[in-house]
Formats: structure tokens, C-alpha cells, sequence
């Protein structure tokens, strides 16, 4: 049995080495040759939108799947035609665009921050009236990591934020001061089962996740996350991994994005859960009976960006889980990430921070 995916970076690798162990095969298409899960896999080699590779795809697949949310929707509505498609176009047409997420968002009662759409100038003064400053003006599509987004602090930002990005559709937030970031990653499958795991707290640093430690222990936090998932889960029918971001400000919810996806905050889960994250996408993808998402500890995930340490810097920590994507160095790169284990969550943050300080340091 074959699953194909569309994009072949390290998310799609580890689905693929997780989907190894259970009899599959994989098959990737990506515009770029010499991807990281081209290093496992088979892989399909062109655009995108190459009718006649997408077609190839579908036929020699069971199902489709993504490891990027901003594959263009025509390219996986022509695979869809003849072969199923996860997870669906619905949902992968609103995280494409922020304003149609966040109106998603506002329709199924999950709180999320004060915006408007920007489309020109005058749209922007007008937004920037309303919502006051300080605000970040984002791109609707195609940002992340940080990418494609500038923040207001005062009127005289509003010039050089329009230069930067007006050159194309737009949305203007309110900025939420909050007190630390949160994501809860659910799965459901082909067969409406579903399973959630523990909430996560990241740290984002310069746009980019750079921790993540799980579970996260906020009741009342992780039972106004669990509903939100299981309302997007259910709106959409969803069948695969769902990721959704928030910020907590005052113990309360506002959402930021969702993530049709794998994700990076659930990386922890390869070793810090009874079942990782990429095994259940593919068990739900295939209509397979979910795993267990329990934990087997309390677990810190932290990325390696832009240069990679020294294996023999990391692995003198015998404790240390090592995940080397075999991507080459560059500035703002994930390369990689390590995760710990720790007994108790005090542990576990301890040994974190001193580990961050560490790559980030690059003494390793």
C-alpha cells in the first residue's frame, strides 16, 4: 500500500519513517530534486501543477496526502478525482488564507484577535484606525516562520510595512500581548475516530518555534483547546493531523492559526508519546485504528536552526534524542531537532533551558 505526498521536506519524511514499520510504501512530489524525503523514498520530480505528474501520483497511490499547507487546492482537487485526498480541500482552502481562517474561526465561536482586511493604503490607515497600534500586518497567504509580516508600533510604521508587503492581499491584526503560546494537536480518521494529544507550550523565537514542552500542565487552558479542536474536527470531517496555535493571555484562549498538517510542535511525540504524531496521520489517512496518544514522560522538543552542533556535542548527553533532517546549512534553516525525556515537568524544563542556552550559544 502506497501513500503519496505532495511536498518532501522533513515533515513528510518522518511520516515516512514512521509509516515503514507498518508495511507502507511512500511516493513524493516535489518541485525540487535532492529533497530530504527523497533521501527515503521514491520521488516524483516538477511542478506542482504538473497535470500529468499529478495524475501519476494518483494512480499510483492509495491515498494523497501534504507535508505543506500551501500546495496550490486545484492540484490536490485533480488528484481527488480519482483517488481520496487528505485531509480535506475545505480545510486546506481556509488555512491557505489568514482572513478566511479567521473567519472560520469567528463562526465556530473560537476567540481570535481584532482584524480587518487590507487590500490598498487607505485600507490600512482605516485598519490601523480601528484596531489601533500596536498591530502586525501579515500577508493573507504564503507566510510562515515569520515570514511575511511586519510589526506596527507607531504611525510612522505604516509607510515602510505598506512598502514591504502592499504589493498584495492583506490583514491587519491587533497584537496580542499574551503571556506565553500554546498548540493542541488532534487526529481524526476515515472512520470518525478521534484522538487528542496533550497540550504543548512553545517558544517562538524571530518567528520560528524554537521549544516546545509537552504536556503542558493548564486545565482550564488544555479543556478550551481540546473543545476548539474537536469543533474544527467535526466542521470539517476532517481525516488526518490538525494543529491549532493560540496565544494565552490571562488564562484565556485567542487563535492564531491553524495547520492542516503534521507539526512542528508535535515532534515530541516521536519518542514522548505511546504513538507519534506522523504514525497516527498515516493510520487515519488509511482508515487504521488510532494509537494511543498517552505519554510516556514529560518531553521537550528543541529545532536545530541554521547550523547544526556537533553530533558528538550532542550525543554526549546519552539522554538525547537526535533528528538530523539532512538538509544543508542556511540562516533561519530547520536542520533538525533533539528531544529530552525527564520523569517530572521541573526536570524537563531545567534541562531545556540549559540546553537552549547551549544551541543557541553554539558551544556544542
Amino acid at each position: 500500500m502506497t501513500i503519496g505526498i505532495v511536498g518532501a521536506g522533513q515533515l513528510g519524511r518522518m511520516m515516512a519513517l514512521a509509516g515503514y514499520p507498518l508495511g507502507l510504501d511512500f511516493l513524493f512530489l516535489d518541485k525540487d530534486a535532492g529533497t530530504c524525503a527523497a533521501q527515503l523514498s521514491p520521488q516524483l520530480t516538477g511542478a506542482f501543477e504538473d497535470p500529468k505528474l499529478l495524475d501519476q501520483l494518483a494512480k499510483r497511490c492509495e491515498v494523497v496526502t501534504i507535508d505543506w499547507e500551501n500546495v496550490p487546492v486545484a492540484s490536490m482537487e485533480r488528484i481527488a478525482r480519482t483517488t481520496p485526498v487528505a485531509p480535506p480541500l475545505a480545510a486546506l482552502a481556509a488555512a491557505q488564507d489568514r482572513l478566511s481562517e479567521k473567519s472560520l474561526f469567528h463562526s465556530l465561536g473560537i476567540p481570535t484577535n481584532d482584524h480587518q482586511a487590507v487590500d490598498s493604503r487607505e485600507d490600512l490607515l482605516r485598519a490601523v484606525q480601528a484596531i489601533g497600534l500596536p498591530g502586525v500586518l501579515k500577508t493573507r497567504r504564503m507566510g510562515y516562520d515569520g515570514k511575511g509580516q511586519a510589526v506596527l508600533r507607531k504611525a510612522s510604521d505604516v509607510e515602510s510595512a505598506w512598502a514591504s508587503l502592499g504589493s498584495q492581499p492583506l490583514i491587519y491584526e491587533a497584537f496580542v500581548p499574551f503571556d506565553y503560546e500554546v498548540s493542541i494537536i488532534g487526529v481524526r480518521s476515515t472512520r470518525g475516530e478521534i484522538a487528542l494529544y496533550p497540550l504543548n507550550r512553545n517558544l517562538h523565537r524571530d518567528g520560528i518555534l524554537r521549544l516546545t514542552r509537552a504536556p503542558w500542565h493548564a486545565p482550564v487552558v488544555e479543556a478550551a483547546a481540546r473543545r476548539y479542536m474537536r469543533k474544527l474536527l467535526a466542521h470539517f470531517s476532517y481525516v488526518g493531523v490538525l494543529t491549532v496555535e493560540f496565544f494565552v493571555r490571562r488564562g484565556k484562549l485567542v487563535a492564531n492559526e491553524m495547520a492542516p498538517r503534521v507539526h512542528n510542535s508535535g515532534h515530541w511525540t516521536i519518542e514522548g508519546a505511546v504513538t507519534s504524531q506522523f504514525e497516527n496521520h498515516v493510520r487515519a489517512v488509511l482508515g487504521l485504528p488510532l494509537g494511543d496518544t498517552s505519554v510516556t514522560g514529560h518531553s521537550a522538543m528543541l529545532n536545530l536552526i541554521g547550523e547544526m552542533p556537533t553530533r558528538e556535542g550532542l550525543l554526549s548527553d546519552g539522554r538525547l534524542h537526535l533528528h538530523d533532517y539532512g538538509k544543508s546549512p542556511r540562516p533561519g534553516r530547520k536542520l533538525g531537532h533533539v528531544t529530552l525525556l525527564e520523569t517530572t515537568a521541573r526536570r524537563r524544563d531545567q534541562r531545556a533551558a540549559t540546553l537552549l542556552r547551549k544551541i543557541d550559544a553554539r558551544k556544542l
